[in-house]
């Protein structure tokens, strides 16, 4: 139905006579003469005023066909994966997406160069929890395989691997199958300052609705899409992308400390400057452990000295790059 042009240039009845009603734009007449507008036109004009915000359906980029990369750019995928459950020792993966691009030094996005769709059934019946987060029914599922040799092929040439959660996804991924072992991996939720940029929240969904759009959530692909635009995009206040930042964060190696033995009465300090448990089920220590950027390992041991040990230590430290990080035992 068209939308009547005087229901936005005709002041209401609470309308102050200060001038500030705004006449709508690129009006045109109907076949009945009355004046209807276009939903943009409609959107620039409460684009003006402080008291809306518009939300335009987020549309993924066109794919272009993949080139050789020139100086200085890099390939890489947004990935997402739906899955029978949180534990990929006992879920499993039932749909995989993946959005393959090409971005330079700075965090550019060039272009969009793949898109990867699949679904695959699983060993048994969905959870009916399951079900209603992804939108996935068992009808949908049943005869369909992953094929393996293509999802290979799709990230062999990869330099880095992004995930919203990828100490969720990684595992999933590798179990799946073995091209993604060796690949460095990024997380778009632990290594973008969000709320620094002023963003309320790291669901995606907030990103995205902050950012301007709205999209078709919890599907794989539609949610790798909605990622790359969201990273793609300039940060308030910034002159580059999230993109930028993660590349800088996932190419900083870390290093993992270990406070085995800490005093029982001291967890809560721990926990309050970032430490947490590992209750050894996994293969790795039972204790309070964090990660800190390696300039800081040293400062953070002296603490542990200081602060929890009262002692001389030197706790078991491991440096984490990209291609060890979000991996689980």
């Amino acid at each position: 139905m068209p939308w009547q042009a005087d229901l936005f240039d005709r002041p209401g009845p609470d309308s102050a006579d200060d001038g500030s009603t705004q006449r709508l734009p690129a009006a045109r007449r109907s076949s009945k003469g009355s004046r209807v507008i276009t939903p943009k036109a409609a959107a620039k004009v409460l684009e003006a005023s402080d008291d809306y915000r518009v939300l335009r359906r987020l549309r993924p980029r066109e794919i272009v066909s993949p080139r050789l990369l020139g100086p200085g750019e890099r390939l890489a995928i947004v990935i997402d994966t739906e899955t029978t459950g949180l534990d990929h020792r006992d879920h499993e993966v039932i749909e995989l997406g993946m959005v393959a691009f090409v971005h330079d030094a700075e965090g550019t996005l060039l272009a969009v160069t793949g898109e990867f769709s699949a679904l695959q059934e699983p060993s048994g019946p969905l959870e009916p929890e399951i079900t209603r987060l992804t939108g996935i029914t068992d009808a949908m599922l049943t005869g369909q395989r992953i094929d393996l040799d293509a999802v290979e092929a799709f990230i062999e040439q990869a330099d880095l691997v992004i995930a919203h959660n990828a100490g969720f996804d990684r595992p999933f991924c590798e179990r799946l199958a073995r091209g993604f072992e060796p690949k460095p991996w990024a997380c778009s939720v632990k290594e973008v300052d969000w709320a620094g940029f002023g963003f309320e929240g790291t669901k995606l969904g907030y990103l995205v609705g902050q950012a301007g759009w709205f999209h078709n959530g919890h599907r794989a692909t539609d949610d790798c899409h909605a990622l790359l635009e969201v990273l793609a995009a300039t940060l308030p206040g910034q002159d580059g992308s999230a993109v930028g930042h993660l590349l800088t964060r996932s190419e900083t190696p870390h290093v993992r400390i270990w406070a085995e033995g800490a005093p029982y009465d001291l967890k809560d300090q721990l926990k309050s400057r970032g430490y947490r448990w590992s209750d050894g089920s996994d293969g790795r220590p039972r204790a309070w452990w964090v990660e800190v950027d390696e300039a800081s390992a040293e400062t953070e041991i002296a603490y542990l000295e200081g602060e929890i040990y009262m002692r001389r230590v030197r706790p078991r430290a491991q440096r984490i790059t990209a291609c060890e990080r979000y991996k689980k035992p």
